[in-house]
């Protein structure tokens, strides 16, 4: 857990993120000259924050902060962002774009996780605080069009991608999965365990020695075991696990937090969230390890929390304008 002076950080972070127009990368396919619109009117709740994914997310920064801790010294300003931002008008203005023309694989499937997932915890938000049941009800018909995407797309997934970046597939049916759950989406979450056992329920002694890339934020071999203990169908997760793990030599990569040579590189920065990303994998896998592992773990999280934890609030923009989610991830699920 994490204590209030924490996260008023991550909230100051994350309010000047969201508030940040400029720089932003679209993730456009231009049918002509007209469809060059600034950021703000194309994404109407979520621009700021340097693209679509990393808005989205800051948000779920946000709400997961107003739930772990109400008072914070930036949290009536957040509730006060979250009504100015999140209005039924808005999301109108977010779906109308969605359903443009060139945009059927907008975002997928990385903000479409994120976004899931945002849904999520202004539902479990909305449990503690009134205000948030309406944003929930706000956002639900963007969340809703964003399930049914996945609904349309995952029988279609021959395959997954196993990138350690945002077109991961096991990433994003994770925090799918938490939608899912929540608000008791059975079709999505059937689809979901269906598709994570035809890719990953027969992959045998992974080879971590290939890890990482040098512009990684995710561990393809960790993200798929996060997965899989929770999607796995015909047999244990620790059967399951017997056969997947690489080789000790090759878990130790996994346990060895990665060096960000320059954190001020858009692409090398991604290596802080590689670390974040892996402490909150080896905190789910944790109960599922022998206890020779679960000791090296433990220390192996703290490593990779302390190398980069710091770069969630402090450096350049190219890592502030995302890591806090990873930092969060980390430091408040397990």
């Amino acid at each position: 857990m994490i204590d209030a002076e924490f996260a008023a950080a991550v909230a100051r972070t994350a309010l000047r993120n969201v508030a940040t127009e400029y720089p932003y990368k679209l993730d456009q396919v231009l049918g002509s000259d007209d469809a060059l619109i600034a950021p703000r009117v194309l994404h109407p709740v979520f621009h700021g924050s340097y693209d679509w994914h990393s808005c989205v997310h800051m948000h779920w920064t946000l709400a997961r902060l107003l739930r772990i801790h109400p008072h914070h010294p930036n949290a009536e300003v957040t509730r006060r962002h979250f009504e100015q931002r999140l209005t039924a008008a808005n999301v109108r203005g977010e779906l109308a774009t969605l359903s443009g023309p060139h945009r059927g694989s907008f975002e997928r499937p990385y903000g479409w996780g994120w976004l899931l997932k945002l849904a999520a915890e202004l539902k479990l938000l909305a449990a503690e605080d009134r205000a948030a049941a309406s944003w929930f009800v706000v956002l639900a018909p963007l969340a809703q069009a964003i399930a049914d995407r996945f609904v349309d797309f995952l029988p279609r997934a021959t395959y997954p991608t196993r990138a350690g970046t945002h077109g991961n597939s096991a990433f994003a049916l994770l925090l799918a999965l938490d939608y899912c759950e929540t608000v008791q989406h059975r079709a999505l979450h059937r689809l979901i365990t269906e598709r994570a056992n035809l890719w990953f329920g027969r992959d045998r002694r992974y080879p971590a020695e290939y890890e990482p890339s040098g512009d990684d934020f995710l561990s393809s071999g960790l993200v798929e075991a996060a997965l899989m203990r929770r999607a796995i169908h015909d047999c244990s997760f620790a059967d399951w696990w017997g056969q997947f793990q690489p080789a000790r030599d090759a878990i130790n990569g996994w346990l060895q937090p990665a060096r960000v040579s320059d954190a001020s590189d858009p692409k090398i920065v991604h290596l802080h969230g590689l670390n974040l990303s892996r402490a909150w994998c080896w905190r789910q896998l944790r109960p599922e390890l022998d206890h020779g592992l679960k000791a090296l773990v433990d220390e192996s999280i703290e490593q990779h929390l302390a190398v980069s934890v710091p770069a969630a609030t402090q450096g350049d923009y190219v890592g502030t304008h995302w890591l806090a989610s990873f930092a969060l991830l980390a430091l408040t699920e397990q």
